[in-house]
């Protein structure tokens, strides 16, 4: 599926394919703590067919809980997450945040990953009363 993103200032733009199937909420720890909140949305990039229009990424390192190498991509001017990959395996999950997709609304999670640190409030999201603005 073509899509097309941006961050949050705007100065970022990229389009990229990717697999709606492998559209997934992540519980990892990484994932917590760098969304800011109790999970990642992401979705599967295929083939690495990213594509940077404008703008310019800074690519973070860490180990994820895996123990894996992952290279994490932000928006230099705003901080905005776009993406992540695993530099040492190709074939790995490279996951673009579903947030920064202007066709979001089309990526629907398909799974969860790594349930066992997953927040407890995860679970309640769709019965907690919600208002529709702020």
């Amino acid at each position: 599926m073509n899509v097309d993103g941006r961050c949050l200032c705007g100065a970022l733009t990229y389009r990229d394919v990717v697999d709606p199937e492998r559209s997934a909420i992540c519980h990892c720890e990484n994932c917590q703590v760098n969304s800011g909140t109790a999970f990642g949305w992401i979705v599967h990039i295929q083939d690495r067919q990213f594509e940077l229009i404008t703008g310019r990424l800074k690519v973070f390192e860490t180990i994820a809980d895996s123990g894996r190498r992952r290279c994490l991509s932000f928006c230099v001017d705003c901080g905005t997450r776009i993406h992540a990959h695993t530099p040492d395996e190709p074939d790995a999950f490279f996951g673009l945040r579903v947030g920064t997709v202007d066709q979001r609304e089309l990526l629907p999670p398909k799974q969860q990953v790594w349930g066992r640190s997953a927040q407890p409030g995860c679970c309640v999201l769709m019965t907690t009363p919600r208002t529709e603005a702020q």
